[in-house]
């Protein structure tokens, strides 16, 4: 009998956390722990080529506002080991209407880090699928589609997009399945004046 996988942990946007985050480095450094696995500041630093004394600081912003915790089982004398508290992040899409300003401008900034850095990613694959089997090649994938819907549509379509991916995480295999690794997945989905 197959055990059933814990729920992924979520943690929902709210005003206070999205001033927390909504920071280049910040998210940066959530991301590669959440990649990368239990880390220190030091070890953060030289991944991300910045000082272990910023990466410490914003580790302990993150820290504040709920995002990154201490890694009890890694930690050994002064050494302080940081994982990330959550699996994912969503944002409430009630915060870019928010009617405080500053809100509304570190949802400008946080969705503009997601977008720069599904851009990084994709700029990498590309530059290095020659480097993975003929396989991967051929099941990756680079789309687009323009098609003029209302918003009611739009947000059915990308409800949908959303519940099939979340479907596949019950067929996720281990790490140790031969021929298997991570995928990315992006999606973006918005109106545009161009036809």
């Amino acid at each position: 009998m197959t055990e059933e996988p814990e729920p992924r942990k979520v943690h929902t946007l709210t005003p206070h956390s999205l001033r927390g985050l909504a920071h280049p480095l910040r998210m940066q450094l959530l991301i590669s722990l959440r990649r990368g696995g239990p880390a220190t500041a030091s070890q953060l630093a030289d991944r991300l080529g910045e000082s272990s004394g910023s990466t410490s600081y914003h580790l302990r912003q993150l820290a504040a506002h709920g995002f990154v915790e201490d890694a009890p089982e890694r930690g050994k004398g002064r050494e302080r080991w940081w994982q990330a508290a959550h699996q994912g992040t969503r944002l409430d899409e009630t915060l870019m209407n928010d009617p405080d300003p500053t809100v509304r401008g570190a949802v400008s900034v946080y969705l503009y880090e997601v977008a720069t850095f599904h851009a990084t990613e994709l700029s990498t694959w590309i530059g290095t699928q020659h480097d993975w089997p003929a396989e991967w090649a051929e099941s990756s994938d680079i789309s687009d589609y323009t098609l003029r819907l209302t918003p009611e549509i739009t947000a059915e379509l990308a409800a949908k997009v959303n519940e099939l991916i979340e479907s596949y995480r019950e067929l996720a295999v281990d790490e140790e399945t031969p021929g298997s690794a991570k995928v990315r997945l992006h999606t973006h989905v918005f109106p545009t004046h161009y036809e």
